[in-house]
C-alpha cells in the first residue's frame, strides 16, 4: 500500500492508524490512493448550544473542533489538502464535507493546492435539529465538494451509468436528501459528526471501483471504512483519538459478523 506507518488495527482491507493526520500523511508514498474522503474539523465548537434528541446540548465536539482565527483555519486546510494532493493518484478524486464554518476556506484551499472542483453536492437533511436561538433559518444542509487534480489529461472515475440506475434511470442531481445518521448505525457507540452510511455508499460507488484504495484522514468512527468494506474496496483511516478508532473496530467487526 505504500505505507511505512505501523497500523493501530489491520485486517485484510480495513486498516487504522493512530496518529496526527500530518504525521501519518507524511508516511505515505506519492500517488498511493485512488480516492480520499475527508470530514475535517468544522471549527464550530464556540461554546454555543444546539438541540440533540430533543434536549439542549453544547455544540462543543472536542478540542479538535475549537474555533480558530480565519488565517489559522485556512492554513490548516491548505496544509492537509496539499498532502492529500501528493498521496492521491493523478486519476483519483477527493471528497470533502463541511458547513459554512469551513467549506469556503476548503474550496479556496483546493484550488490553491492544485485541485479543480467537479461538483458542489448539497446534502439536505430531512430531520435537522431545530434552531433554538430563532435568529436564523434552520441549518439543514451540509456541502460536499468533489474535486480532481487540475491536470489536462487525467481521466477520473465517475460511474455515471450506475448513478443513473440508482436514481430511477434519471441523471442524478447534486442535491442529495437523506436523514441524519440512523440509530442502527450507532449501536457500537456515537461519534459527534458521524455521517450516514447512505452518503458514503453513494460517494464510493460513484467514484471508485472494486479493490480501489480509499483514505480517510479524519476517520472518526470510520463510516468511510464501513462503506468501503461493504462495497469491496480497501480502506485506511487516520485518527489521533483511540476511542474513535476502537469504535471503528467495533463497527467493522459487527459488519463482518452480519
Amino acid at each position: 500500500m505504500g505505507v511505512s506507518k505501523k497500523f493501530y488495527y489491520e485486517n485484510d482491507s480495513f486498516s487504522l492508524i493512530n496518529d496526527d493526520t500530518f504525521n501519518a500523511l507524511n508516511s505515505f508514498e506519492n500517488s498511493t490512493f485512488d480516492m480520499i474522503f475527508a470530514d475535517p474539523p468544522y471549527f464550530l465548537s464556540d461554546d454555543g448550544i444546539t438541540c440533540s434528541g430533543g434536549k439542549m446540548v453544547s455544540v462543543n465536539k472536542g478540542e479538535w473542533d475549537k474555533s480558530l482565527s480565519i488565517q489559522d483555519k485556512h492554513n490548516f486546510n491548505k496544509k492537509w489538502i496539499k498532502e492529500c494532493y501528493r498521496v492521491l493518484k493523478d486519476n483519483g478524486t477527493i471528497w470533502i464535507s463541511g458547513t459554512l464554518h469551513n467549506i469556503y476556506s476548503i474550496g479556496m484551499a483546493l484550488e490553491e493546492e492544485g485541485f479543480k472542483i467537479i461538483n458542489n453536492i448539497t446534502w439536505q437533511k430531512t430531520n435537522p435539529p431545530p434552531n433554538l436561538a430563532c435568529k436564523t433559518f434552520t441549518h439543514s444542509t451540509e456541502t460536499i465538494l468533489w474535486a480532481k487534480k487540475d491536470l489536462k489529461k487525467n481521466k477520473y472515475t465517475f460511474n455515471y451509468d450506475l448513478m443513473k440506475e440508482l436514481n430511477n434511470n434519471k441523471q442524478m442531481k447534486d442535491v442529495w436528501t437523506t436523514s441524519l445518521t440512523k440509530p442502527s448505525e450507532k449501536k457500537q457507540g456515537k461519534h459527534p459528526t458521524q455521517k450516514p452510511l447512505e452518503i458514503l455508499d453513494r460517494i464510493i460507488l460513484a467514484s471508485t471501483n472494486e479493490n480501489d484504495l480509499i483514505l480517510d484522514p479524519f476517520c472518526g468512527s470510520s463510516t468511510t471504512g464501513i462503506a468501503a468494506s461493504k462495497l469491496n474496496r480497501k480502506y485506511i483511516g487516520i485518527d489521533n483519538n483511540k476511542d474513535y478508532l476502537d469504535l471503528s473496530i467495533r463497527r467493522f467487526e459487527e459488519l463482518k459478523e452480519d
